[in-house]
């Protein structure tokens, strides 16, 4: 397979799991969403789509970087199976959060989720220095969602 191929792929399955979350969470985040209590630190609604675009696009490259190593290359496969992990964690966050209105539920996975990250981005970093940092700015968006989603779960209890 070509890396272009596998640029397209790397940046499309992460597209992908954003586009089906956000799809089938559409309904909690404009009707529950905006009723919920939210600490004086939440960003503008408008604000999320744009960035998680961006992470998703970022993530899809570092995976690219690792892939394009070759599966056979030590580390690469389990590298890509943590992405793959924390990529399934990340949707699931979304369904649980939007789509059953479990912020408590929620919290407990995007906790697992971040683990996910962080073990990830130690993957990837001993394979791909920049694979690793590409990563960083979606680890810092996913703490600060984590501080985000335990403090709406405590304000809405």
């Amino acid at each position: 397979m070509s890396n272009t191929i596998k640029l397209v792929v790397a940046v499309a399955v992460p597209l992908a799991v954003g586009g089906i979350s956000g799809f089938a969470t559409s309904r909690g985040v404009a009707e529950w969403y905006p009723t919920l209590v939210k600490p004086a630190f939440t960003p503008p609604s408008w604000l999320f789509g744009p960035v998680w675009t961006l992470l998703y696009i970022a993530m899809g490259v570092a995976a690219f970087l690792v892939w394009r190593r070759g599966l056979a290359t030590e580390g690469v496969a389990i590298a890509l199976t943590a992405f793959v992990v924390q990529l399934a964690l990340n949707g699931l966050w979304s369904i649980l959060f939007f789509g059953m209105r479990s912020p408590g539920v929620a919290f407990v996975e995007i906790v697992l989720l971040w683990v996910s990250i962080v073990v990830t981005v130690a993957l990837f970093w001993r394979l791909s220095t920049a694979a690793g940092a590409l990563l960083l700015p979606y680890l810092a968006w996913v703490s600060f969602a984590a501080v985000l989603n335990g403090s709406i779960w405590a304000l809405n209890r």
